[in-house]
């Protein structure tokens, strides 16, 4: 994780403690956010094993033990063919209450892989996340919400509470 994506990160968990947190994406690429987050009990998941995975999984099919007061979705809606469908399957962790927070690349992201953040391989999946599109597929569930664009780093940032 870049450290701009880290940082909008941080400083929206700055603060708070969540009793159980959910983070979608979290395989330690290029740094984690795990350490950022005073939480009780947190599952890291991800399609592939490696540092920080929890539970190796696609998150669309997978149901957590508990509903979360806190998910993170970080780095990982560019890389999805239906980034719409992981947003979904995010906030339907949450219990109501509980805060999403999400990054991505926006317009303008050089594409880089999933697996190892080099050159994006043949066959797989890289669009960059418009963000109206993001807010859209938010504010269906959510309230709170906020979505910015950083034309600087190309990053998409959002949060918001589940209804």
């Amino acid at each position: 994780m870049h450290d701009a994506a880290r940082n909008y990160v941080a400083g929206v968990v700055a603060g708070q403690r969540y009793a159980r947190v959910v983070e979608v994406g979290s395989r330690n690429i290029n740094g984690s956010i795990r350490q950022l987050v005073d939480a009780d009990t947190y599952i890291g998941i991800d399609l592939e094993a490696g540092p920080g995975v929890d539970v190796m999984a696609d998150c669309r099919y997978w149901e957590p033990p508990w509903k979360a007061s806190a998910v993170i979705l970080a780095e990982v809606l560019e890389h999805a063919p239906d980034p719409r469908a992981v947003v979904d399957a995010c906030i339907g962790y949450l219990r109501t209450g509980g805060r999403l927070i999400v990054t991505c690349a926006g317009p303008g992201r050089e594409p880089h892989s999933g697996h190892d953040g080099g050159e994006v391989r043949d066959d797989e999946h890289y669009a960059n996340v418009e963000p109206a599109d993001l807010e859209k597929w938010l504010a269906e569930d959510m309230e709170a919400v906020t979505v910015k664009y950083n034309g600087v780093a190309k990053d998409v940032y959002a949060t918001g509470i589940k209804r």
